[in-house]
């Protein structure tokens, strides 16, 4: 550290690697001006190794400030590297050749780790063998493309799979000096025409693109299985929010780091994909990086799992995810759930059977693709984060089921999960849906979305009265005592979402006006809201 705790100045300079195949990567690369051999931090992207992803990260100079060699490179076909991008395919062979170049550069002392998120995120995990990174930060990234990376209960993600596409799409009409596509391409971003257009244009401009493939079914597995193993049981930083859609990947990965046998730490903010709403992440990686490749001892004893609950605004720390208790709260609905909204309600569980007197009952609800039902919010919007839906609620193709006031407090730590049976009368349906926080104030409801969960069912078999369940997306929130739960079902859920055309297809493969009417009937005899509810003596820290 310099006079008055300013961080000393830092050199930068370009480096290239020439691999195998005669592809050439070029990366830039920040350290200390005077001093090393430094311990490496490594970041793979495809966006331009200028950013570095500073809309979440600390500059680069920052961390190399901090005695690290920091090293940012350029994927194969992005930015001045060679080659041609395909989307993952080339990650695990080029990583391990840059791991092992990395390593034999003069100014790094051999120990090395990753960082980054989103397809950063991933890049970290893909290596052709054992060697490589000793330990790394995934932020907001999964392993499954389908799961993870595409789709919610099926159901392919429209805005944020479109608006990413088309990103990459420009990044190559940049690349080889087409600008009138790339002209087109944020023409219709920003006027929003994408939302409609999108799939045709990124047919036109980028025959190539990574989801004109996943949309059609051709899921391409990115991971070298070899590889994952040795990383997965080394020290690992995994880093997700509640407003992102890759969180399922990230506890998905926690998982499998300790089923390997690994000691991953988990820490889950009240953060959107892009905005991570000055979390003190980039001194919490410092110090995970000063640990493990530098010796360091930790500051403070440190928990492995560092949980947010949003509705108190305090973290909860413990050595694992929080314990719970699964309640099945029952729905009661006698038609009229989508235009009274006192007619559909959410039952607690009473008595020894744990089942609510009085559940039960049957509800039909119409989608019209020329009006379809809205979302907004939640983790699938590119404006994610809190939603009001109080007027949402208010449309009659929305199902509305309310609890009477709480009680007692309630804890919701985990996913939850909607069981009901139901039948379209065409061969495909969607459930969107939405568990919210309902309260008055001055005589006004209010309604915060809490959580979102979608599911997709195409073919003959929706047509049968058969059961069906939805995944919400996890969450940790502190609901109050005197406030109420509100589960919201609808058939669509637009733009988040694609239309379901009622005829057995994906939405991306029917135009707007072949899209049908959708009508599902609802029987809520045995159907039930599964909330996780954390344990008592879990309180938050």
């Amino acid at each position: 550290m310099g006079a008055a705790g300013t961080l000393p100045d830092v050199a930068h300079d370009q480096r290239q690697l020439v691999l195998p195949d005669g592809v050439a990567l070029q990366a830039s690369c920040w350290r200390l001006r005077h001093g090393g051999p430094w311990p490496a931090l490594l970041m793979r992207q495809p966006y331009g190794r200028a950013l570095a992803s500073t809309m979440v990260y600390a500059h680069p100079a920052w961390y190399a400030a901090h005695g690290y060699l920091v090293v940012v490179q350029d994927v194969r076909g992005c930015g001045d590297s060679g080659g041609n991008f395909r989307l993952f395919a080339n990650e695990a062979r080029d990583g391990s050749c840059t791991m092992a170049w990395l390593r034999a550069q003069p100014d790094c002392n051999g120990r090395v780790g990753c960082y980054g998120f989103s397809y950063q995120g991933l890049t970290q995990l893909l290596w052709d063998g054992p060697d490589g990174p000793d330990c790394t930060a995934p932020a907001m990234a999964g392993l499954s493309l389908q799961h993870h990376w595409c789709q919610d209960g099926r159901a392919d993600w429209w805005v944020l799979g479109l608006a990413w596409a088309l990103q990459l799409a420009a990044a190559t009409c940049q690349r080889r000096g087409d600008g009138v596509a790339y002209g087109r391409i944020r023409k219709a971003l920003h006027r929003q025409d994408f939302i409609e257009e999108g799939w045709g244009l990124l047919q036109q401009v980028d025959p190539e693109n990574h989801l004109l493939r996943w949309w059609s079914g051709d899921w391409e597995s990115p991971v070298a299985a070899a590889g994952l193993e040795a990383v997965l049981r080394r020290p690992m930083l995994l880093i997700g929010g509640w407003y992102d859609p890759y969180l399922r990947g990230v506890t998905a990965l926690h998982e499998q780091s300790l089923k390997a046998g690994g000691s991953p730490r988990l820490v889950v903010g009240p953060w959107t994909h892009g905005n991570w709403h000055g979390g003190q992440l980039d001194q919490r990686q410092l110090a995970f990086f000063n640990h493990h490749l530098k010796d360091c001892p930790p500051e403070q004893p440190q928990a492995a799992v560092q949980l947010f609950d949003v509705g108190c605004g305090h973290w909860w720390r413990g050595a694992h995810w929080p314990r719970q208790a699964l309640e099945r709260w029952r729905l009661r609905g006698q038609g009229l759930s989508g235009v009274d909204p006192h007619a559909g309600v959410l039952l607690p569980p009473s008595g020894k059977t744990g089942a609510a007197t009085g559940a039960g009952g049957r509800d039909r609800l119409v989608l019209d693709p020329w009006r379809p039902t809205p979302a907004r919010g939640g983790h699938l919007d590119v404006q994610a984060g809190p939603a009001d839906r109080h007027d949402l609620d208010c449309r009659s193709d929305v199902l509305t089921f309310t609890t009477p006031p709480l009680p007692r407090a309630l804890i919701l730590s985990g996913t939850v999960w909607l069981r009901l049976r139901a039948a379209s009368e065409g061969r495909g349906f969607d459930l969107c849906c939405a568990l919210s926080r309902v309260w008055d104030v001055d005589g006004r409801l209010q309604v915060e979305q809490l959580s979102m969960g979608v599911g997709r069912w195409l073919g003959p078999q929706a047509q049968d009265l058969a059961w069906r369940q939805v995944g919400f997306q996890p969450l940790l929130r502190t609901v109050p005592a005197g406030g109420r739960l509100r589960l919201s079902i609808a058939l669509a859920g637009w733009p988040l979402i694609g239309i379901n055309p009622g005829n057995g297809q994906a939405p991306h493969a029917v135009a707007a006006h072949e899209r049908q009417v959708v009508v599902v009937e609802f029987c809520w005899d045995e159907a039930c809201l599964e909330l996780p509810l954390q344990q008592p003596d879990q309180a938050a820290a």
